[in-house]
Order: structure tokens, then C-alpha cells, then sequence
């Protein structure tokens, strides 16, 4: 390394940490990061344990198309990301992690109480959020078009059991007034909105979030 540069910090799986690692360990995420973070467990994120399995950290992979997001993540993760999305040739995939954090593992044992992911009591709590939903959905969602035009929205919530869906149905209509449904695919279930006037509910609670590369999900 030359002299003068600064070394980036990192997190490698041993026991001594950079200062830097330690003194990030000790900040709060934001209430926005939190969210972005829930959101991305709700959709494509999982977390991984450390070294010594005591805290977990977020990982999320993306698409080479969703490069964007993948940077948007990164930027507005920081400084709990320390590097940007890293590139992977052989499955064509960004990459984008976190340093492990206990507010992090805080969410794993809300949503991983016994090591697969559930909708967990707190959900109320989370579906209040248009970022969470937002994240969610541009993890997760896709817009259902007849003739060109929008006719319904999707969130693919596959991995939750059919009452795990049904809870979400009745906490969108409890917390926006959405009306949704639970829809079978292929022997799993996922949510749906049709109603027109639920759909542009859906469109307007969460619009303000969606980055401009995933304004195609919204039609």
C-alpha cells in the first residue's frame, strides 16, 4: 500500500477488529437505515452470522439489471457498508453487505426466532412504514399489466405459509385501507391487489421511495 493512503476497514472472521469496525459497532443505525434494512429482510436480504456467531450482518444480492439499487443501498447503508456492491462474474450478481451490528441480530431473532424466517408479531409495527413497503416491493413486487395497462400489483411473499399472508392481507387494510388477498401460485401463496382504488393507495403510500431504475414496478 502506498504511504499516505488509508486502509479501508474491514470485518474479516477473526477476533481482532479494526477501531474502526468497533466504533461503528457502538453507533445506532438511523430510523431510515433500520427501515431499509427491514424492508430488505421482508424481501431479498437474509442475514449471516459472524465469526463467533454473536451478531449478524445483512446481505443482499441483486441482478446486474438492478445496479442502481444496488448503489442506492450501498449509499444510504453507510458507513455499515464498507464497500460498494461487489461484482460477481460467475451468476452475473452485485453483492452488498453490512458489518455485523446488534441491531441487526435484534431483527434476526424477530425474524428468525427458530432459524426460518416468519412474519413476526412486530409486523404491525413495520407495515406502518411506506420505506419498509417500499423496499419491500422493489425487492419483491411486480405490476400486473392487461392491454398495456396497469390492472393489479404483486408481492411475492412465497416463502410465508398461507396464514402468514392472510395476516398481512388484514394488516394492509388495518394500517392503510388496502384491499388485498391472498393469491395461490403454483401450491404457495402470495398477496395481491386488484381494486383500483386500492392499487393507486398502494401506488401513493409508497411512490416517494421508489428509485427511478424500479419506477417500472409501478407502472
Amino acid at each position: 500500500m502506498n504511504k499516505g493512503m488509508k486502509a479501508i476497514p474491514r470485518e474479516p472472521r477473526r477476533i481482532t477488529y479494526s477501531s474502526e469496525i468497533r466504533k461503528l459497532k457502538t453507533i445506532p443505525l438511523t430510523k431510515y437505515q433500520r427501515e431499509i434494512v427491514i424492508g430488505s429482510v421482508l424481501g431479498d436480504g437474509y442475514l449471516v452470522p459472524n465469526w463467533s456467531k454473536t451478531h449478524y450482518a445483512l446481505r443482499v444480492t441483486r441482478s446486474e439489471k438492478q445496479k442502481e439499487y444496488a448503489d442506492w443501498q450501498y449509499e444510504n447503508l453507510k458507513p455499515f457498508a464498507l464497500k460498494p456492491p461487489r461484482w460477481y462474474e460467475r451468476n452475473h450478481s452485485y453483492t452488498i453487505g453490512t458489518i455485523s451490528h446488534s441491531e441487526i441480530s435484534k431483527l434476526y431473532s424477530i425474524f428468525y426466532p427458530k432459524g426460518k424466517k416468519i412474519v413476526p408479531k412486530l409486523m404491525e409495527e413495520y407495515i406502518k412504514s411506506p420505506l419498509v413497503l417500499a423496499v419491500w416491493f422493489m425487492d419483491d413486487g411486480n405490476i400486473v399489466k392487461s392491454n398495456n395497462k396497469p390492472r393489479g400489483y404483486h408481492l411475492n411473499t412465497q416463502s410465508f405459509s398461507f396464514l402468514e399472508n392472510k395476516r398481512i392481507v388484514t394488516l394492509f387494510e388495518k394500517m392503510h385501507g388496502i384491499h388485498s388477498n391472498t393469491e395461490d401460485n403454483h401450491g404457495y401463496f402470495r398477496i395481491a391487489i386488484w381494486q383500483k382504488e386500492s392499487r393507486e393507495k398502494f401506488r401513493e403510500l409508497i411512490k416517494e421511495f421508489i428509485i427511478p431504475s424500479m419506477q417500472y414496478k409501478l407502472g
